[in-house]
């Protein structure tokens, strides 16, 4: 979940606990956000890995510690309550742990103790309708509304917002929930990955059998069920030169896999898929998308092109629109 929702979360619910208090609501609003404050640690993270983004700032333990801080210092800088301070902190900081839980970013909330994980794969790490609403309400809340408007415009934009959230929330858990349904039809160890659009939903199963990556995915919507596949793609994991180009869907998927894992490593941190397809001049062209990095339509991919003549297969690699298929 990106930094402006987490703060907006935080802040929402401060709201709903104590009211509109400024001081309380700074400070939980500030608590929402400081877990992410662990990418300033990364020189660190690498001696002491529990410093990690997503590590111990992402856990019960690191969030209190935080509140207690909270409490001793916020007082001093603002009139307010000691044990009211450290509750709206504690409260933002277990929302950024619910919220980074809530997606495929996986949080450890009983660190240093365990490291057992959080994920919910309901949502993108990064979306970005709720990233653009986020931003909005900020603008809205503290440039547009702030001594600008009655109170009761501030109240019904704080209400709204509240409302878009909760039903955000409920139909992204909504669709996790009845995707699951769906699951064994795929495969036994099939996986739901969330898009951009809080109603589509993809269900993969990526299979290895030592040379030969064998991905199966399936188009899922809210509502409707399955819409589309599954579609099967398979790769291998040897590279190597061939002395002529492929001559078929199948082979240029095949032979252009491994020279698309060496030349991105999003291949090895997404779950991907690919299409191949004959250019008019007789090149053969494989471009394998990530199913997880996606924006307004596009997908970081790689590009694979086997020319005609023969010779090295040319690599790009880019944000490209999937041409035969749809993500």
């Amino acid at each position: 979940m990106d930094l402006f929702t987490h703060v907006l979360l935080a802040y929402l619910l401060t709201f709903g606990l104590v009211g509109p208090n400024p001081s309380y609501l700074a400070a939980g609003a500030l608590a929402g956000g400081i877990p992410d404050a662990d990418a300033l640690f990364f020189p660190l993270a690498k001696r002491w890995p529990i410093l990690r983004h997503h590590g111990i700032t992402h856990s019960l333990f690191g969030v209190t510690v935080v509140a207690l801080v909270g409490a001793i210092v916020a007082p001093l800088l603002a009139p307010g309550s000691a044990l009211i301070y450290f509750l709206v902190m504690e409260a933002g900081g277990i929302a950024h742990i619910l919220g980074d839980g809530f997606t495929h970013f996986s949080v450890p909330p009983f660190l240093p103790f365990s490291e057992r994980k959080l994920e919910l794969d309901a949502d993108r790490a990064i979306n970005f309708l709720t990233l653009a609403v986020s931003v909005g309400a900020f603008y809205l809340l503290l440039g547009v509304e702030r001594n600008h408007v009655a109170f009761d415009v501030y109240l019904a934009t704080v209400y709204g917002l509240m409302v878009f959230y909760g039903a955000y929330i409920g139909i992204r858990l909504a669709g996790r929930y009845f995707i699951t349904r769906h699951l064994p039809a795929l495969a036994p160890d099939a996986v739901p990955v969330p898009t951009g659009n809080p109603f589509r939903w993809l269900l993969l199963s990526e299979r290895r059998d030592g040379t030969h990556v064998r991905t199966t995915w399936a188009r899922y919507r809210l509502g409707r069920g399955l819409t589309a596949g599954p579609f099967t793609v398979e790769g291998s994991l040897e590279g190597g030169p061939h002395p002529t180009p492929p001559h078929s869907a199948a082979e240029a998927l095949d032979w252009s896999y491994a020279p698309a894992r060496k030349a991105s490593r999003m291949m090895d941190l997404t779950y991907h898929f690919g299409e191949a397809f004959e250019r008019p001049g007789g090149d053969w062209e494989a471009i394998w998308y990530s199913l997880e990095f996606t924006a307004f339509g596009r997908c970081q991919a790689v590009r694979v092109r086997f020319p005609a003549a023969g010779g090295p297969a040319l690599v790009r690699t880019a944000f490209y629109r999937p041409i035969l298929t749809t993500v």
